[in-house]
C-alpha cells in the first residue's frame, strides 16, 4: 500500500506544482495599458456643417444644432442597443461637437440680452433632457467606450451649468472671501468698549 501511495504522490506532485506555477504566472500577468478605446472624433459632418453655415439667424442656427444633436444621440442609443459600440461612440463624438458649437456661438452674444437668455434656456432644457439618456447609454456600454461617454456627459452637464449661469452672472454679488487663501487665519476683531 505504501508503494502505491508513493507512486501516486510522485506522479501528482509535479502536475500540482505545474498547475500552481501556471496560476501564479497568470495572476501576475501585467494589465494591458490600453484599456480604453480611442476617443471618438469630435467633428461635425460636412453636410451638417454646410447646413449650419447657411443659417445666419442665431435662433434658427441653435434650433438646427439641437435637432441634429438629438438625432445623433438617438442614433447612438440605437447603436448601443445593438451592441455596436464603435458606431455609437462616433455618434457621441458628433453630438459633442454640435453641443460645443452651440456653446461657442452663444458665448459670442451679449449676455444681458433677453434673446441670449432665451437661447441659453432652450439649450439648457435640451441638455437637461439629454443627461439621463447619456447616463443610461453609458451604463450599458463596456468600460473602454463608457469613459468617453462619461466625458461627453460631464461636458453636457458643464454646458448646462454655463447656460444657467447666463441668467445670474451679472446679478450675483460675489463673496469677499472668495479669492482669499483658505489656510489664512482671520484677523481678530477689536472689542468694542461701548458694549
Amino acid at each position: 500500500m505504501s508503494t502505491q501511495l508513493r507512486y501516486l504522490f510522485s506522479t501528482t506532485t509535479p502536475v500540482l506544482l505545474l498547475a500552481v506555477w501556471v496560476a501564479v504566472a497568470v495572476a501576475q500577468k501585467p494589465i494591458d495599458p490600453q484599456t480604453t478605446a480611442p476617443p471618438p472624433l469630435k467633428i461635425i459632418p460636412k453636410s451638417e456643417r454646410a447646413q449650419l453655415d447657411l443659417e445666419k439667424d442665431t435662433k434658427d442656427r441653435l434650433r438646427i444644432i439641437i435637432q441634429l444633436a438629438t438625432t445623433h444621440l438617438q442614433t447612438a442609443e440605437s447603436y448601443t442597443a445593438q451592441s455596436n459600440f464603435e458606431a455609437a461612440s462616433a455618434e457621441v463624438g458628433i453630438y459633442h461637437a454640435l453641443i460645443e458649437s452651440a456653446l461657442t456661438s452663444l458665448a459670442t452674444l451679449k449676455r444681458d440680452a433677453n434673446k441670449t437668455r432665451d437661447l441659453y434656456k432652450r439649450l439648457e432644457l435640451t441638455l437637461r433632457a439629454h443627461g439621463p439618456r447619456l447616463t443610461a447609454m453609458r451604463r450599458i456600454t463596456p468600460l473602454e467606450f463608457a469613459v468617453w461617454i462619461k466625458q461627453v456627459e460631464d461636458f453636457a452637464r458643464d454646458g448646462r451649468t454655463e447656460a444657467l449661469n447666463s441668467f445670474y452672472g451679472h446679478t450675483v454679488v460675489r463673496d469677499k472671501n472668495e479669492n482669499k487663501d483658505p489656510n489664512e487665519k482671520p484677523e481678530p476683531t477689536p472689542k468694542n468698549p461701548e458694549l
